[in-house]
């Protein structure tokens, strides 16, 4: 079981990456293009802004569910966590941060679902769909939200072992 859900998160980790990647690249392209395009007018970029949007938002909400994933995002919180001393209340702590996370997901994703469902318009020259564009926003707190709800499972799990005087846990092992 534990090596499918390991699978699982490579497989997500990887896809999320690899369209995280992918937007920087054509994002670089097309800003590079842009610019030469103004220096030698040999053509017309019209549609750029709305490539660059999509682009754009790819890049930012999927590079920040792969961070999430992860725990490669910044955190303020790592300089407390370094002084509590007792296992037990380390756990407990990363459980409240992770509480306090999931609300601001669960948040995210409720607007950006309902932003997404809402949205009727198309784009100018290519006619995307909107909800194509905002598509990436929903998702991604998606999978943050199932993220936060295995983090905090793993800190009860912490928890419950460091009653029982196993030492640290699975958060630990993930951060070494």
């Amino acid at each position: 079981m534990m090596d499918s859900l390991k699978l699982i998160d490579k497989v997500i980790l990887t896809t999320l990456k690899t369209i995280t990647i992918t937007s920087f690249v054509f994002l670089t392209i097309l800003i590079s293009a842009n610019v030469f395009v103004r220096f030698v007018p040999i053509a017309s970029l019209h549609w750029f802004d709305e490539i660059i949007e999509l682009l754009y938002a790819y890049l930012v909400f999927y590079g920040a569910a792969a961070l999430w994933i992860s725990h490669e995002h910044f955190s303020v919180g790592d300089w407390i966590e370094k002084r509590i001393k007792n296992i037990r209340m380390r756990h407990v702590y990363r459980m409240i941060i992770e509480l306090l996370v999931i609300c601001f997901a669960l948040i995210f994703f409720y607007y950006s679902l309902r932003l997404t469902i809402l949205a009727q318009d198309v784009t100018n020259v290519f006619a995307i769909p909107k909800k194509v564009l905002y598509s990436c926003l929903p998702f991604s707190g998606g999978i943050m939200i199932i993220y936060s709800i295995r983090n905090i499972a793993v800190e009860i799990i912490g928890i419950i072992r460091s009653q029982q005087g196993r030492g640290e846990t699975l958060y630990s092992q993930r951060h070494k």
